[in-house]
């Protein structure tokens, strides 16, 4: 066991991403980083999680991290926010279901614990948004516990590392409370999200780089462990309209699921587009769905739930790429 723990350790303080912004934060290290010296070290690292869940590292390092904490530099900020406030802040990374609950987080730590995350883990598990590996991360890497937990990155590694094709969760949480080296769980967990994520990859494993080799059951078919899910995209097709009236374009605040929150154009039935002018079509990919959207220009009379924005109103908006797609036709 120490041996597979120092050879992670030590892979990982030559190999791995030291660097990242939600690694060192203030109270982890003298960041040099002067955008994080007021960032709390629980909330810069709630963030990034929160963000990091369906989004790539380098995205949200270079596009969308310090423009949201710029923009939220305190929970308490986050919680006194208008909603759509954060769905602006938001725009771009998608699956908003995890800004809405962020901004729920927020309100309820606001009312509950003053304004600061909990950090126990069954707290952080009562919270909007926050299910066992969030709550692992957050209590391991924003407060220093002795933790461990499994997303899928470790998740991949273990089943690789001791040759499980279906193991449950509860497994995988198991072995991995039995490696964590409890002399240095900070670096051990983040050693082992980054050779998941550089290393341990689910289509072409650098087994040959891999620090872990020569304790690995699975490197031989390295594909088989675990078994890979097979997923297909649900193909939706869409009809969205426009109204132009006095240079204003109207949109729609949605309060369906899919965008909620979000303005989009009209959702057209296939019996409102008979008078309507086709501008034009694009293929757009969301969450699981494949979309194949038809945009048109209408003519009937709008409907009264219908609001109308300037072109410079809609720039202050939040809007999904869908609507953005919409209005680049129109």
């Amino acid at each position: 066991m120490k041996a597979l723990q120092d050879s992670l350790l030590n892979w990982y303080f030559l190999n791995g991403r030291l660097d990242l912004p939600w690694r060192n934060l203030p109270t982890q290290s003298n960041t040099p980083n002067p955008q994080l010296k007021q960032i709390s070290r629980s909330y810069g690292v709630y963030i990034s999680e929160i963000m990091l869940q369906q989004t790539q590292v380098n995205v949200v390092m270079e596009r969308f991290y310090f423009p949201f904490l710029q923009t939220f530099p305190t929970l308490s900020s986050l919680a006194k926010a208008p909603q759509e406030e954060v769905l602006k802040a938001w725009q771009g990374l998608g699956y908003y279901t995890r800004a809405r609950n962020m901004h729920q987080c927020a309100k309820t730590c606001l009312d509950q614990y003053g304004g600061s995350l909990p950090s126990e883990i069954a707290q952080l598990k009562a919270l909007s948004g926050i299910g066992n590996y969030t709550a692992g991360a957050i209590a391991c890497f924003g407060f220093g516990a002795c933790v461990s937990f499994v997303d899928g990155n470790i998740a991949r590694v273990i089943s690789r590392l001791f040759a499980l094709t279906k193991p449950s969760m509860k497994t995988l949480e198991q072995i991995a409370q039995k490696l964590l080296n409890l002399h240095n769980p900070f670096d051990h967990n983040q050693a082992l999200l980054d050779l998941g994520a550089t290393i341990c990859t689910p289509k072409n494993p650098s087994c040959l780089l891999c620090p872990l080799q020569s304790f690995c059951k699975g490197q031989a078919s390295p594909h088989l462990f675990p078994t890979p899910k097979k997923s297909q995209s649900i193909p939706l097709q869409l009809h969205l309209g426009f109204y132009l009236q006095n240079d204003k374009i109207s949109l729609l605040k949605s309060q369906e699921k899919l965008y909620f929150g979000l303005y989009n154009p009209i959702r057209l039935q296939e019996d409102e587009i008979q008078n309507a002018q086709l501008l034009g079509s694009f293929n757009h990919s969301y969450t699981k769905y494949a979309i194949k959207a038809k945009v048109y220009l209408l003519k009937s009379i709008p409907p009264a739930e219908i609001e109308f924005f300037t072109q410079k109103q809609i720039q202050s908006l939040p809007l999904s790429n869908l609507c953005k797609k919409a209005l680049h036709l129109l």
